[in-house]
């Protein structure tokens, strides 16, 4: 029989929808039952492509026996992380208190005024690998509920004071930015730097954008070139079907994690592209262009949208769609004996194999083709591979539209469209659309635009939380900047005023996680460290900044005193804070601002434009300035004013308080923007 998941819309919930444990989405009717009958709550939070969310539905809440306990003992809220980051945020909290690493499944026991006195992430069906068995933990929280019911309760006050402090954030300036604050942050992510293997850290080793893109910033070319060729041969890209799995297991980027997420393809795709502004190395503009094909073959809904993410399992086993046998290859290769070879030599695959003992291969390059005839060889074994997996029972996709990863990939499809073509553009304009259209909603008699979470068959359900806000409003801005069309800075205007109406908090210019309007939690938290992807308010000050050059510079105070208040902090915890680090380099060298009179649609501008996109500016704002157009010029008024139109479009380079003359000739503009950095 189906459990109340049955009517939710996350795919993830309706995955428990036939389990026999008794689950409640999280709201009012789970919380009041606990409260009148007096039952701690079992908190479950996880998200449909995480690999031990499966294991432990399979160990634990399919089994009847473990289900009976649950049931007797709790209630128990099933909670999607997409759905709710705000209650993943603040309880993952608990376990990072306890002195143990967060993650998911993330299992938390709650009184029932929603305050934590245990929490853990996966547990076993039975004492294994130092962990207590499930069963054991239900039994202990039960007793510890009942039977010392007073030590409970104080441990979950104390709990609950420790977590509104964490989340808090940090009040008061400490000393402002400066180009020594970037430099210490810097020093601090170097020295955490696998120079061996590239990327950050040891085992499991996460793709970590945010450190790459500010190592790029700074200077640092050869270690982002190294950390991205080595992602790119690893593992951890799909080498037949293109994009990236969410980490290495390893140091060696070898053996992933399966899981395929919306949020790391696109910061991954807009990395790659940045690598190519550098140096115009094709091979990133063509990763560049496979992540984006991936994108648009696997996790484009019919309407635009991209979907959330792409499970790690399939057929009951990790990674068993992506893996290889040498007998699995010859069969895909009917009898074609040379690219069969080509294909086992190429990627290393053996007899033995490197998953897990499985006598099966992770794809990687472990060998360049020798020549022109193994190359052609392998790309005859690639189509034939390619073809044979399609085959396989494919992992299930969660097919949810989350606002702020939608955006994220709308906005690098329209970065990468420099380096790959203009059907990217397209591609994220449409997505944007698709947001405009089910996700934004206008406050009424007001310009204000709040945006909902997610939408799944062309229905929304949030509210949409910080991210959700500043992603869309600063994909806005990039769309502007490569489309040229002025809709797009309205809709960042109002998503700007949204963020200061509802998620700004004057007293220490910090940004809540969730609006004043949402629903109220233990803590409302706010919101510093990056995560999976850069902090809502890191990309909330970007955005502000860009609307302060554009529209008005009020944006940009606020966005600038909100910077410096954490800069110290992004300093100090430079690898957890990377894209906070980055605006504090921003406001050190000052953004390069471009300024294009002339026609929108004249290819004169376009070529004009174009140099502009294809230069590497981390911190650039472009205007298009058509003094035909009203609306062009509204939308970029602050930046416009005193830059006359020629008899031909011009460009005008502005750093600072200082602009160059009016540049015609789209050469001598690409001489000008390599200058300064």
């Amino acid at each position: 029989m189906a459990n109340r998941l049955a009517s939710e819309a996350s795919p993830y919930l309706q995955q428990h929808a036939h389990n026999p444990v008794d689950w409640y989405p999280w709201g009012d009717e789970a919380i009041g039952r606990a409260k009148r009958e007096d039952r701690p709550i079992l908190l479950s939070i996880g998200y449909s492509a995480c690999h031990w969310c499966h294991v432990m539905e399979r160990e634990s809440f399919k089994n009847e026996s473990v289900a009976k306990l649950m049931n007797e003992w709790f209630v128990n809220v099933k909670v999607d992380r997409e759905e709710r980051p705000d209650l993943d945020h603040v309880y993952q909290l608990v376990v990072q208190l306890m002195g143990r690493s967060g993650g998911w499944p993330l299992t938390v026991f709650l009184t029932p005024d929603q305050r934590p006195f245990f929490a853990g992430t996966y547990f076993p069906p039975t004492d294994r690998h130092g962990l207590p068995g499930f069963p054991k933990v239900l039994q202990a929280a039960w007793e510890a509920y009942r039977v010392r019911r007073e030590e409970v309760d104080a441990h979950s006050a104390e709990l609950a004071r420790a977590i509104e402090e964490a989340a808090g954030g940090e009040a008061g300036d400490r000393g402002g930015v400066s180009p020594e604050l970037v430099a210490e942050g810097v020093r601090k992510l170097v020295a955490r730097f696998d120079e061996r293997h590239a990327g950050f850290g040891r085992r499991p080793k996460f793709p970590n954008t945010m450190s790459l893109e500010l190592l790029l910033r700074t200077g640092d070319h050869e270690r982002v070139r190294k950390t991205l060729d080595a992602m790119r041969a690893g593992g951890i890209w799909d080498q037949l079907a293109g994009g990236f799995h969410r980490y290495s297991t390893d140091e060696e980027w070898l053996v992933p994690h399966f899981e395929k997420m919306l949020y790391d393809n696109a910061l991954l795709l807009r990395v790659y592209t940045d690598a190519w502004r550098v140096n115009k190395d094709a091979k990133y503009a063509d990763t560049a262009a496979a992540i984006a094909a991936y994108v648009s073959r696997e996790m484009t809904s019919a309407e635009g949208g991209f979907y959330a993410t792409q499970d790690a399992d399939s057929e009951g086993h990790e990674g068993r769609f992506f893996v290889w046998t040498p007998l699995e290859v010859d069969e895909a290769c009917r009898g074609d004996e040379e690219a069969a070879g080509a294909a086992k030599r190429v990627y290393g695959i053996t007899e033995r194999g490197n998953f897990e003992g499985s006598g099966a291969t992770v794809l990687s390059l472990v060998q360049s083709p020798r020549d022109a005839r193994e190359e052609a060889a392998l790309g005859r074994a690639r189509s034939a591979m390619l073809e044979a997996r399609e085959r396989r029972p494919k992992p299930n996709r969660d097919e949810k539209i989350l606002a702020s990863w939608c955006a994220l990939m709308a906005s690098a499809l329209a970065e990468a469209s420099a380096a790959v073509g203009p059907h990217l553009a397209s591609a994220a304009e449409r997505a944007m659309r698709f947001i405009e259209k089910h996700l934004v909603v206008r406050e009424a008699d007001t310009r204000i635009a709040r945006v909902a979470r997610h939408c799944r068959d062309g229905v929304a359900k949030g509210p949409g939380f910080l991210d959700d806000h500043a992603f869309v409003g600063d994909a806005a801005l990039d769309l502007y900047e490569t489309t040229s069309d002025p809709h797009w800075v309205a809709l960042a205007r109002s998503i700007g005023d949204a963020l200061l109406a509802h998620f700004f908090d004057p007293s220490d210019r910090g940004f809540f996680f969730a609006p004043e309007y949402g629903e109220k939690i233990l803590v409302r938290a706010k919101e510093r460290f990056d995560h999976s992807v850069p902090s809502g308010a890191s990309v909330a000050c970007r955005l502000l900044l860009r609307l302060g050059t554009l529209v008005d510079p009020k944006y940009g105070e606020i966005g600038a005193s909100a910077v410096e208040r954490l800069a110290q902090t992004a300093a100090d915890n430079a690898l957890g804070m990377g894209s906070m680090l980055g605006l504090v380099d921003r406001l050190v060298r000052g953004s390069v601002d471009v300024v294009l009179v002339g026609p929108r649609s004249s290819e004169s501008t376009r070529a004009l434009a174009a140099e502009v996109l294809r230069a590497y500016l981390p911190d650039r704002v472009l205007a298009w300035a058509d003094p035909a157009d009203p609306r062009a010029l509204e939308a970029c008024g602050a930046l416009a004013e005193g830059k006359p139109a020629r008899a031909e479009p011009v460009a005008y380079v502005c750093r600072g308080r200082t602009c160059s003359p009016p540049i015609e000739d789209p050469d001598e503009l690409a001489r000008v923007l390599g200058e300064g950095r």
